[in-house]
């Protein structure tokens, strides 16, 4: 493996588990020191043990605009700043199934505060240290644009966020700072895992390639989108998910 992004800065929300943990161990094998970010600080714990050298966990809730301008408080006072922030991955999000005619006030803000506020204020707050060069990654869902039974207050957020990058790609036009998507469908993650095994099974019959995607697998994509082998690549959205999407 190259060490493609070696002595950069990148901040992950959502960095503690599935998805968000398996880009940190890649940008760090990548030659990155990463900061992650997450709401249970046994799980940061843990994550940091697995990770290792060069990661730096902070607690921080992305519903909470306070919680967001700590976490890059911290990375501005670290020893390895180095005035930029290189990588900004605004992955950090929450799922959860709410039909119509049975979706609550709680339920939707729940959804919407994290998988939406929480990566509008995560790239606010980050702006002032992200400069030419930089690449922002958003993680959104095959969801956002796939009707998915019981799913459609989660796809809305996530075809909001969709809907950001593109916004934000034209709102950087001339700065240097490129902003892409990564919308992930069946990733074998705790999140994921709450389907069950049935639904499991039958989302799997449904993927072109016959299986359901491994987390090493989805940040295989961000750490291209994170190199600069993409210098030329942004308000793109890849879709990680064997195809589901495509049918």
């Amino acid at each position: 493996m190259t060490k493609s992004l070696q002595g950069k800065i990148a901040v992950i929300t959502g960095g503690n588990s599935g998805i968000g943990l398996a880009i940190a161990k890649r940008f760090v094998a990548d030659g990155a020191t990463v900061f992650i970010s997450g709401r249970r600080k046994e799980q940061l714990d843990k994550a940091v043990s697995e990770i290792g050298a060069n990661s730096i966990a902070v607690q921080a809730d992305v519903s909470k605009i306070e919680d967001i301008k700590h976490l890059f408080e911290v990375v501005k006072s670290s020893k390895a700043f180095k005035g930029k922030i290189d990588i900004l991955i605004a992955n950090a999000g929450t799922g959860g199934f709410s039909p119509l005619g049975e979706t609550s006030e709680q339920s939707y803000e729940n959804v919407f505060d994290i998988n939406v506020k929480g990566v509008i204020f995560t790239v606010e707050e980050a702006l002032p240290l992200l400069g030419n060069g930089s690449s922002v990654i958003l993680t959104s869902s095959i969801a956002a644009f796939k009707g998915l039974q019981g799913s459609a207050i989660y796809g809305a957020s996530k075809a909001a966020v969709r809907s950001l990058a593109r916004s934000w790609t034209a709102d950087l036009k001339g700065k240097g700072i490129r902003v892409n998507v990564v919308s992930p469908g069946p990733i074998d993650t705790p999140m994921f895992a709450q389907v069950g095994e049935e639904t499991t099974e039958m989302i799997r019959q449904m993927i072109p390639l016959g299986r359901i995607g491994e987390p090493e697998e989805a940040a295989n994509v961000y750490a291209f989108l994170a190199s600069d082998e993409s210098s030329f690549l942004t308000g793109a959205d890849i879709q990680v998910d064997g195809g589901l999407a495509q049918l």
